[in-house]
């Protein structure tokens, strides 16, 4: 791929002389991801950006940080589970199977789907999106063969398929108000995404030497550089890859039943797209950030044991069109697996008529916040348009990397 090389060696780090302008939702967000976001914001190319109120502390931008910048993208601001995304399905199914063919549900979930790092199938699904340029450099070219032998499967750590109500006050959504029984399912672009994040992640460092050593997963690529442009079009085709996986889940598992799809909602979470905001063209980055453009619909998802929501954006500039991508953590991983405990959890499940299939200590609902406090501080940015409450949840049995 041809462009222009964006080297700088020895060259000072030049920070803004004042900080872009950002705005932060919800309240006691995790010291280390406000910190984040302020770097971020000194950073020459950075125009506005947003903290959502799911925050906390991820690598070079914070999870739930949003940022614009002009003329660059950064890997790490993206990262490292390019694409991950949420897909929910309404299926044809009487609400009242989650109790009475509890064991049908659970039989399709465990012979469909495949969780955890390196987690494969078989016989290899086919999609369109193999078929596509995957030489468009040399990393993707690389990695065709290992992401045609994930195609279809689920990561670790806090990706889930789960069967679960969908509950509509409303009619919305080309259906009539009513309890239906649907398919969540929360993953992204698997160890291909991984290595491309972390193939064009090092090159930015190495093109930014300059950076102090708290900014240095900051690192941006110039639009028009070979690595630039390099990095957006494999970054698009991991968005095509990721969709793609949640498009074979879903469509295995209602071909497994034998049922109607009634309706479709996804939506990326991990992504740079070139937005115009503030009447200027800029690279909005949404790190754990859902887009909430007006009008937009998408899905907010709680724990294993606690809501997720449909919802339609507002379109707030402030937010630069985002809202959150989840309930965010409270605790670390490893905070979860020392403070928390399979007793606990149990209970908290049991109260609520959750079956876990699988799922890590690290992901039980204790290590999360309150969904509903999220939704509260976001009112401002998306409407309620659905409550999707999990009751058949399937994890990978351990912790895995951001997402």
């Amino acid at each position: 791929m041809k462009g222009r090389t964006s080297r700088n060696p020895g060259k000072l780090f030049m920070k803004r002389d004042t900080p872009a302008p950002w705005k932060q939702w919800g309240d006691n967000l995790e010291e280390g991801a406000v910190e984040q976001m302020r770097n971020a914001c000194l950073l020459p190319i950075a125009m506005i950006g947003a903290l959502m109120p799911d925050a906390h502390q991820g690598y070079g931008l914070p999870i739930g940080g949003v940022l614009a910048t002009r003329g660059a993208v950064i890997p790490y601001a993206v990262g490292m589970d390019i694409a991950c995304r949420m897909k929910l399905s309404v299926l044809d199914l009487p609400v009242s199977s989650l109790k009475d063919q509890q064991e049908r549900l659970k039989r399709a979930i465990l012979e469909e789907t495949s969780f955890g790092v390196g987690a494969t199938f078989r016989k290899r699904k086919q999609h369109p999106v193999m078929d596509d340029s995957w030489s468009i450099t040399r990393i993707t070219e690389s990695l065709k063969d290992k992401a045609w032998s994930q195609l279809g499967t689920s990561g670790s750590g806090n990706h889930f398929v789960e069967f679960g109500e969908l509950v509509l006050e409303r009619d919305e959504l080309g259906l009539k108000a009513g309890v239906y029984l649907a398919l969540l399912s929360h993953s992204g672009s698997r160890g291909s995404g991984n290595e491309v994040a972390t193939h064009y992640s090092r090159i930015a460092q190495l093109l930014r030497p300059e950076l102090p050593k708290e900014m240095r997963n900051l690192a941006w690529l110039e639009l028009g550089s070979e690595e630039g442009e390099g990095y957006w079009s494999a970054m698009e085709l991991m968005g095509r890859y990721a969709a793609a996986n949640h498009e074979l889940i879903h469509r295995a598992i209602a071909t497994n039943l034998g049922v109607a799809v009634l309706l479709d909602v996804e939506n990326h979470h991990n992504f740079a797209w070139k937005e115009a905001h503030a009447g200027e063209d800029v690279v909005v980055h949404r790190k754990g950030a859902t887009p909430a453009a007006a009008g937009v619909v998408g899905v907010i998802p709680g724990s294993m044991a606690t809501a997720g929501y449909v919802v339609r954006g507002k379109g707030n500039p402030a937010s630069l069109s985002s809202a959150s991508h989840g309930a965010g953590r409270r605790m670390s991983r490893k905070a979860a697996k020392e403070k928390c405990s399979w007793s606990e959890a149990s209970v908290f499940l049991a109260k609520r008529g959750v079956t876990l299939i699988s799922g890590g200590l690290d992901e039980v609902p204790m290590a999360y916040k309150d969904i509903e406090a999220v939704m509260a501080a976001q009112s401002d940015l998306v409407e309620i348009v659905a409550r999707f409450n999990p009751k058949l949840v399937k994890m990978a049995p351990g912790g895995g990397a951001e997402g």
